[in-house]
């Protein structure tokens, strides 16, 4: 285990999505070109990774070669294997707060939309969004509210009290900003489709949860901004079986949607509440 820093600290959850990928690698040169153009030494970089992988390298995570720079004891990468139980995520908060820096950023990248998984007690196909109520299938429901809602408020709330802790908390000018990944369809008041009942329920769930926690945290923790944030369809898995339908432009890539997250992170400030925010910056009711 490393030793406590000082250094500005990323945390990223679900690392190995293609969104959180692209998020990292944007951090990474971002940080680098700071230090290019700064005449002394740039602030140290901290990267957190969780997932469900043993193990990440950063230049495996990306896809991509890394200058020496890049590399340097001015970026220091460590990754925690975490199996999102309850004493499983715990427990990694736990290690984290023994060498983590000034948490300014944390991205929450979990969510399910589909399955091939088959259900243990039926063998019966994977989920799927329903399209009519019959399809509601108590198991489905079941590992969508677990992985949409449940998962990000563990995390939510294993993580308050480290955010509290004096070397991590974030005071005078500085933040602290979270984003989860949300979905617009889980905004109850945007909903006149219908259908895909479990997917825009766990994520109207989630919107609530965050929402609440915002309510605590302008108690708590005042400078810290919480952002349930709509990427708009992103070329990953997540929507790979439903892009036939997307208008044309607007599928995007995971490095425009980490562009996208970095911009709004960067100029959005604590106020005491949470927003609700799609990949342009825009709010989306509730």
């Amino acid at each position: 285990m490393s030793e406590p820093t000082s250094a500005q600290t990323f945390i990223v959850i679900g690392a190995s999505s293609f969104i959180a990928k692209a998020f990292i690698e944007q951090a990474c040169h971002q940080h680098a070109g700071q230090q290019q153009q700064n005449l002394t030494v740039a602030e140290p970089l901290q990267i957190i990774t969780i997932s469900r992988q043993a193990s990440i390298k950063l230049p495996e995570l990306m896809g991509i070669e890394l200058t020496d720079c890049e590399l340097t004891g001015n970026i220091n990468h460590q990754h925690f294997n975490c199996d999102y139980q309850q004493a499983s995520i715990e427990q990694c908060v736990t290690d984290i707060a023994a060498i983590a820096g000034n948490v300014t950023r944390i991205v929450m990248c979990n969510g399910i939309l589909h399955s091939k998984n088959q259900h243990i007690s039926t063998n019966e196909p994977g989920l799927m969004p329903e399209k009519r109520i019959e399809d509601i299938d108590a198991h489905s429901l079941e590992q969508l509210f677990y992985t949409n809602s449940i998962v990000p408020m563990l995390w939510l709330s294993a993580l308050t009290p480290l955010l509290s802790q004096p070397r991590h908390k974030v005071s005078g000018e500085q933040k602290c900003v979270i984003s989860i990944l949300s979905a617009r369809v889980g905004s109850i008041s945007d909903n006149r489709l219908g259908g895909w009942y479990g997917y825009r329920a766990s994520k109207a769930a989630l919107n609530m949860l965050i929402k609440t926690t915002a309510v605590e945290y302008a108690r708590r923790l005042k400078r810290v901004k919480l952002i349930a944030f709509h990427p708009g369809t992103t070329d990953t898995p997540l929507s790979k079986p439903f892009q036939a339908n997307v208008p044309q432009g607007k599928l995007f890539t995971p490095a425009f949607v980490a562009n996208q997250l970095h911009q709004i992170m960067d100029s959005i400030e604590p106020d005491g509440e949470a927003s609700y925010l799609d990949w342009q910056g825009e709010p989306i009711n509730w």
